[in-house]
């Protein structure tokens, strides 16, 4: 799913110019007025028919819904929706790790365009920086991915691999707080497909799909995905341990270590 903020009296307006000109489903995800700098002319309703003891309530009718909580991160609504939608705009969120359009006077965290107003912002612009920036990918959307397969049909098994940022090896080993993770450009996508195509050459494997992310991950954070659809457990299995081992063997993506004593780069010490 890819992801664009906006930011500053204009953005409701600048999604709906935005949104009609993006290929598949779009939602959009509004920070509650009062919550932060940001247009809030049309802020998700109130909490106040979410009973007493209540985390999250939905109200479904013909054709619509909506909901209040309190218990949700904007991390946790994209996870939501990224097996459903192919893009969110986010209106009012400066401080999201996501490319930013920013309006007026208004600041942001990841600026890729900014603009007097809505009006002064040239929407091809816009969809060069959705198209550029690193999808938010997970787990659950890459299971929906391979279960759409035209080959679905021929497969009884869903395997999967997910490799996290790891604390620390052994109890006196230095705490890691985070790691780094940079790809070459076109080189290490490509490798990956070349992969993916290869793996699902073998008898029994319908779909195969790998996803690794980039930039900085903070420790119990995801970082990579293997996920294999296949006729039989047996082959499924196998090849989503050799995806992941030749991912890590092939595929040029550098790793740089942030520990509680030192920062490097993983391939300088070995």
């Amino acid at each position: 799913m890819q992801v664009l903020g906006v930011v500053g009296a204009g953005a409701s307006a600048l999604c709906e110019r935005v949104a009609p000109h993006l290929d598949g489903r779009v939602a959009v995800v509004e920070r509650r007025a009062g919550d932060a700098d940001g247009d809030s002319s049309a802020a998700p309703e109130s909490d106040a028919d979410r009973p007493d003891g209540v985390d999250t309530a939905y109200a479904l009718g013909d054709g619509s819904w909506s909901a209040a909580g309190g218990d949700r991160s904007l991390d946790d609504v994209l996870d939501d929706l990224a097996p459903a939608y192919d893009h969110a705009l986010l209106v009012g969120f400066p401080d999201a790790a996501f490319p930013t359009v920013a309006l007026g006077d208004a600041a942001a965290s990841n600026v890729a365009l900014d603009a007097a107003d809505a009006d002064a912002v040239d929407v091809e612009s816009v969809l060069a920086a959705i198209a550029d920036a690193e999808p938010h990918v997970t787990l659950e959307a890459l299971v929906e991915r391979v279960k759409a397969s035209p080959r679905a049909d021929r497969a009884g098994a869903i395997a999967t691999f997910t490799g996290r940022v790891r604390t620390k090896d052994g109890e006196d080993d230095p705490e890691t707080l985070e790691l780094t993770f940079e790809k070459y450009e076109g080189v290490a996508e490509e490798r990956m497909r070349e992969i993916e195509s290869e793996l699902m050459e073998r008898d029994g494997v319908q779909e195969v799909v790998c996803f690794h992310r980039t930039g900085t991950l903070r420790s119990g954070e995801d970082i990579v995905f293997v996920v294999v659809l296949a006729g039989h457990r047996e082959e499924a299995f196998e090849t989503v341990s050799d995806g992941i081992n030749r991912l890590k063997d092939e595929v040029p993506i550098f790793k740089r270590e942030t520990t509680v004593e030192e920062d490097f780069w993983v391939h300088d010490r070995q």
